[in-house]
Order: C-alpha cells, then structure tokens, then sequence
C-alpha cells in the first residue's frame, strides 16, 4: 500500500521520518492499548501507567516544537498519530488531542515565551496533562455568550463561573480557561484566556459525566470558584480571548478529521475480516453483492477523507488559512466515520450489536465526533460564511 503522504511533494526524507512514526506508533498501539481497550471502557478511565508509556515515546510532543520539547512533526505528524491512536481506541485519541491539540495548541498560537518556556515543555513530554475550558452550561455552540468572569484585582484576575464538557477536566494538571472580562464588548475584546493550574485553589471537579461512548476519556463538570490567576498567566493579549478559542479550534478540527480516518480504516479492517470468515448458505459472505457494495462504498469514503485529511494537515503547516478547510474535513470526516462503523455493523447482522465483537464499541464511541469541537451544523454555516465572504468556492 502508498503512503498517503507520497502525493504532497514531501522530501522523501520527510515522508521516510512520518511513516517510521506510523509503524512506531502501530506497534504501541497493538501492543499497549488495543489488549487493555475494553477494561479502560469498562473503568471509564486511562491507566496513568499507559499514560507514562506514551509519554515515554514521545506522543505529547509530536505536534509542538522542537525547541518546546516537542519533536516539530506538526499537522501533518500529528495526523499519524492520531489516525493510528484511533485505530486502538478512540478515548485515548481524546486524551492526547485535547492535552496536545488545545490545551497545548493554545499555548503554542497564544502564549509568551516565559509560559511556553514553564507549560509548553511539560506538555510535550507527558510531565502535565492538560485541558481546554470553553464551553457552559448556557453556551455550547454559541460560545460567545460564556457567563465565567474574570475580575481584576491588583495583579491578580479573579474567576467564578462553571465549564461542561471538558476533556481530561477530571485529570488534568493544567486548563486553558476561557472567562469574560468585558461583556459590554462582546466576543472581540470581552473575552480573556487564561492558563490555569488545576491544583489553585478554586478549580472544582464536581462531577464526570457517564457517556454513551469514549467511556474511558474523562469529561467532567468543573466549577471556578473565586479562582486567583496571576497577571502573568493571560494567555495572549485581555480580550483576545474567542480569537484564540476559534484558531485553536480550527487547528483541533484536523485532528479530530484523522481519529475519524483511523476510526474508518479500523471499522472496515474488522468488516473485512468478519466477511471473509462469516459464511451462510455455504459461501462466505463477501461473495454477496450487497456486502461487495458495502465494502466498495466504505472504501470510497476512506480513500476520499485520507486524501482530504493530509492535504489540509499540509497546508496547515505550510501557513494556509485552512478555516473553511478544517471545517469541511471536520463535517466529512465525521459523516464518513458515521456511515463506514454504521456499514460494518450492518455486515455483522446480529453479532455487530453484541459486546463480544469490537464493532459495537466502535459504533457508540464515532457518534460524538459530529458534535465536540464545534457542532457540524455550526461548521455548515462557517463554510457558508467564508463562501460568502468569497462570492463562491
């Protein structure tokens, strides 16, 4: 099989150094979480020792730079990663994405090189986990309206309010906390990061919800009571904040295309196999029709999403605009995870539905990705917004 990556124009030696990441990070994966995938479902958590094993190879810091700690391999590094990850279990891809991607993404486009110099490194290197505090009870897709405030004090920014929905909330060391300073000026200008350290005094985990999927990932409840943030931890410039939250997201939204390409690829891999193996009526099923139909239009929707996924990590790191581009892989990608999980349950007949057989983890843990990181319908309408700001395509 071609690498997906031979039709960028990468150096070969770029190429050589990205699938050498791929098969390191494949035989982790067999080795290290696809035995243990199902027991972290079952204890709705991720054992820290496997936590210190990623660390140990490296994966915290695929993305960020070198000079960070990280190892520079950006988007496009970051997109092997996460693909393979996937191909294991989705709530780890979860836990690397949002420490990585969010937590430490915002960082890297935000931060100073004092707090890249004390955060950033940490990150990289699995020595902190970190977690990105946007969302609200009363504002989720709208997240403009955040109620959280941030009221100066001195030299010191003093927070109360309360986020949902935060990935790694329950574990994390520290948070990029988003809080309006300024209502009065709106999403531009009224709004502050702030890089918070989760053992301050005032960062309350009151609870971890129990999901229908990405059980093993934890997403909790987290109230800020009369939280002190020192002057010195803003992240950015005060009010700069919803311009931070959007390009983080954007970024973030190529990485979650990736996980829903590895989350495709392993859902026709055991489709496949399960074909092959399953026979009625005295033949396996792959020689039915329907079921060459099916595996024809789940490869389909692979090839295309593959294709799209690394051409977008490419030009993200070769300093594209990719806002619409992020925005579409995040709808298709999402989609195209959706109807290939969907297909290879239906392969499976009864068995698909039954616990014993991967394809019904795989079915529960693909249906949140058309809803974190940005609804799909809120990405339809920013693809609409920037058509029309353009005049068309």
């Amino acid at each position: 099989m071609r690498s997906p990556l031979e039709f960028l124009n990468l150096p070969k030696e770029k190429i050589e150094v990205l699938e050498d990441l791929r098969a390191m990070v494949r035989e982790f994966v067999n080795r290290e979480i696809r035995p243990i995938s199902r027991e972290m479902e079952k204890r709705e958590e991720i054992p820290r020792e496997l936590i210190k094993k990623m660390a140990e190879q490296g994966f915290f810091g695929i993305l960020l730079p070198e000079e960070y700690g990280g190892a520079g391999l950006g988007e496009l590094g970051n997109a092997v990663l996460q693909e393979e990850i996937t191909r294991g279990d989705a709530s780890v891809a979860v836990l690397l994405g949002a420490s990585t991607g969010l937590c430490g993404g915002a960082i890297d486009i935000a931060g100073n090189k004092e707090q890249k110099e004390k955060y950033l490194t940490k990150i990289a290197t699995g020595e902190y986990i970190g977690c990105f505090a946007l969302t609200e009870p009363n504002a989720g897709s709208d997240a403009q309206r955040i109620e959280t405030t941030a009221v100066k004090k001195g030299d010191r920014w003093i927070l109360n309010g309360s986020k949902l929905y935060v990935s790694n909330g329950d574990i994390a060391d520290i948070a990029v906390v988003f809080a309006a300073n300024d209502r009065s000026l709106g999403a531009y200008g009224g709004i502050t990061a702030f890089i918070v350290e989760t053992s301050w005094k005032g960062w309350k985990v009151m609870k971890t919800e129990k999901k229908m999927g990405i059980k093993a990932s934890g997403t909790a409840y987290v109230v800020l009571e009369d939280l002190e943030v020192p002057e010195e931890n803003v992240l950015g410039k005060v009010g700069e904040g919803f311009k931070i939250a959007m390009e983080t997201l954007d970024i973030g939204r190529i990485t979650l295309g990736a996980g829903c390409l590895g989350g495709a690829k392993e859902a026709f891999e055991v489709a496949w196999k399960f074909a092959n193996e399953r026979k009625q009526f005295g033949q396996p099923i792959k020689n039915f029709q329907i079921i060459q139909h099916y595996l024809a239009r789940m490869a389909i929707d692979i090839f295309t999403l593959e294709s799209l996924v690394y051409r977008t990590a490419w030009m993200a790191d070769n300093g594209y605009n990719v806002i619409r581009e992020a925005s579409i892989v995040k709808v298709f990608a999402s989609e195209v995870l959706d109807r290939v999980v969907d297909l290879a349950l239906q392969i499976h007949g009864g068995a698909g539905y039954i616990e014993d057989y991967p394809v019904e983890k795989m079915y529960r843990d693909a249906r949140i990705n058309r809803i974190f990181e940005g609804t799909n319908e809120i990405q339809e309408y920013v693809i609409f917004k920037t058509l029309e700001k353009r005049g068309g395509l």
